[in-house]
């Protein structure tokens, strides 16, 4: 019995000087500090008993376990103020994310002793206070994210110092002041946004866009000069000089006026003539006045006994309706607007042609739909190539995308032999619908809505950015009621007339595409009986309850180091969906979220070689509060 206590005394005190060489021991007893003392409302898997390298969320350590690299904690629900001396004592730390939480006070001064920092992620939080002064004790700093915070007062210029920047974002606080000259090469992305700051902007910053700038007091001039310049006596203009006398002037109105006659003239004589010729001919032309910076809206037309094929400016293929229904055709799906054709014409050219049903407009408004549709040339937008019209049938002819629908490339053969829908294509989709959605709201006045927001309507553009295609049809359609609207899952709550749709119910399927992209999972459907699955609630149930990766499709697993990236678009797609339309952010402030999930992730940003297949990475879990979370 002695002898089995002593051997068993030898092998505890053998595990415990195991642990203790394989072990960050002091980096351990610092979390261990910061997670006890700092307000929790969820507890993590983090005790004394277990290895912070092998099991603790959201901690990694160096190749030989001896001390910590990187604490990633987006979305846990961290309140308060940071513990002092607790991460500070993490002197090896070159990665730190605590964004998304509900963490409140100044920067944490102690910070100035995390001198091996690369990447600081400390967005969406409640930060208030001055940035700090001292920017260079973080030599090696890549990556700063400080927005969506309540930082105040102006941007210390020792910004300056840090070499190695490649991304500063410091958007949505409440920083003042003129911005400083900072001369950083190495610094590739910039936002500024929606803060007080004000003057010009500096000469070295001038290479980037103005929407890094955007929501300040930014005049745009270069801000060297602080006074106009001063002309000589020798080349000051002369006011006796520059005057014109009035004999002069009457002499230029009297002959302008004469001019204006003949060009009158002229211009009534040609259109006669253009008129009586299309007359002869049975062609009918139409005149659209081009507005500055829109594209030209001219279209042609052909004739047959029931309609009018319009076809828009800008298609490389001529066809008429013979053409269309001589094709062969394939049913691609079928919709509540319609179905939807692929078409093979002549020349080995492939068409997509859909054909509406429950259209209860007259032509006119129809063609002045189709008019304002067809006059959209975006990289992010389908093209509507052309329209017909007639008592019996609407049909509009898009360009044919061979890759297939996003719905397609999600859900269709789930399996064994499926090959996955990696995450660089998903947020590609994400950012290019945005963009088209967002240049699609801007059309007609600010009052254009696309109304049909789906998987099925988004395709992959030839830069492999997501599409938006089938916009504008919602008012041209019947009414449809409630329930038959939302067994497609895309519909906002407060939509009850599928004819009365806004842009923010755009918003709203927009972030429903969102969620559906990181889940992989259909927006609703039968689960069984008479249970229906519906994506949005599911997904608050699960960030409420779950605390778990379960949110996040299995495919996307086998990718490394994007968590942070997924959670940031768990987080926008739940602020899109918001029950209130009123509490939804615009698109065009979507479309900068969106891009700012790559932007400040360049750091470590997998690529689709990157993956390892079989390693399932440790996914943190997002906030109960990421639907709440402000967004300007």
């Amino acid at each position: 019995m002695g002898i089995k206590f002593i051997f068993w005394g030898i092998f505890m005190l053998g595990t415990f000087f195991w642990l203790a060489t394989t072990e960050p021991i002091e980096d351990k007893q610092a979390l261990l500090d910061f997670y006890n003392n700092i307000d929790l409302s969820r507890p993590l898997n983090w005790d004394d008993n277990s290895s912070v390298c092998n099991s603790w969320i959201g901690v990694t350590c160096n190749h030989d376990k001896s001390r910590i690299i990187a604490v990633r904690l987006p979305g846990i629900g961290f309140r308060g103020p940071l513990p002092p001396d607790t991460l500070s004592c993490l002197s090896a730390l070159q990665i730190l994310n605590l964004s998304s939480n509900g963490i409140s006070g100044p920067f944490p001064s102690d910070f100035t002793r995390l001198g091996n920092l690369t990447s600081l992620y400390l967005q969406f939080n409640n930060f208030h206070g001055q940035l700090p002064l001292h920017f260079g004790v973080w030599k090696n700093l890549s990556i700063i994210n400080l927005s969506n915070n309540a930082f105040n007062q102006s941007i210390p210029s020792s910004v300056s110092e840090l070499t190695h920047l490649t991304a500063l974002n410091l958007a949505n606080n409440s920083l003042s002041g003129k911005i400083p000259d900072f001369n950083l090469p190495s610094l590739q992305l910039l936002d500024l946004s929606n803060n007080n700051l004000y003057g010009s902007v500096p000469q070295n910053l001038r290479r980037f866009p103005s929407s890094a700038f955007f929501g300040n007091i930014i005049s745009s001039e270069i801000s060297s000069p602080s006074f106009p310049p001063v002309l000589p006596p020798s080349t000051q203009p002369s006011s006796k000089s520059s005057r014109l006398g009035k004999p002069a002037i009457l002499a230029i109105i009297i002959g302008g006026c004469a001019l204006g006659f003949v060009v009158v003239i002229l211009a009534v004589m040609l259109i006669a003539c253009y008129s009586n010729k299309d007359t002869e001919s049975g062609v009918v032309s139409k005149k659209s006045q081009e507005k500055e910076g829109s594209v030209k809206k001219a279209v042609s037309g052909r004739q047959d006994g029931n309609g009018k094929l319009v076809i828009f400016n800008g298609f490389s293929f001529a066809f008429d309706l013979e053409d269309l229904l001589r094709a062969s055709a394939e049913v691609l799906g079928k919709g509540i607007f319609g179905t939807t054709y692929k078409a093979a014409l002549e020349e080995a050219t492939t068409v997509v042609v859909k054909r509406l049903k429950e259209v209860t407009v007259a032509r006119r408004e129809f063609g002045q739909q189709m008019e304002v549709v067809g006059s959209i040339r975006h990289e992010n937008v389908a093209a509507l190539r052309a329209y017909y019209y007639s008592k019996d049938e609407k049909l509009m002819v898009y360009d044919y995308y061979s890759q297939g629908s996003v719905s397609t490339m999600l859900h269709a053969n789930r399996g064994e032999d499926r090959t996955p829908l990696d995450w660089e294509t998903r947020l590609r989709i994400a950012i290019g619908a945005a963009r088209g959605i967002a240049h699609i709201h801007a059309q007609s006045g600010g009052k254009l809505v696309h109304g049909n927001i789906k998987a099925s309507n988004i395709f992959l553009n030839p830069q492999q950015y997501g599409c938006a295609s089938d916009l504008g049809l919602a008012t041209l359609m019947s009414q449809m009621t409630s329930p038959v609207m939302r067994r497609a899952g895309y519909q906002a709550p407060e939509v009850t007339d599928s004819r009365k749709v806004s842009q923010a119910y755009d918003v709203y399927s927009f972030g429903v595409l969102l969620l559906e992209l990181l889940t992989g999972k259909s927006p609703i459907h039968a689960t069984g009986g008479d249970e229906v699955f519906h994506l949005v609630r599911w997904v608050n149930s699960v960030v409420r309850e779950e605390w778990t990766a379960e949110v996040f499709d299995a495919e996307l697993l086998r990718y490394p180091n994007i968590e942070e990236e997924m959670v940031e678009m768990l987080q926008i797609g739940m602020t899109c969906v918001a029950s209130m339309p009123e509490q939804r952010p615009k698109m065009p402030d979507v479309v900068k979220l969106v891009e700012d999930i790559r932007r400040v992730h360049t750091g470590n940003r997998p690529s689709m070689e990157a993956k390892q297949e079989g390693s399932t990475p440790v996914l943190t879990p997002p906030a109960a509060e990421l639907g709440s979370s402000s967004v300007p």
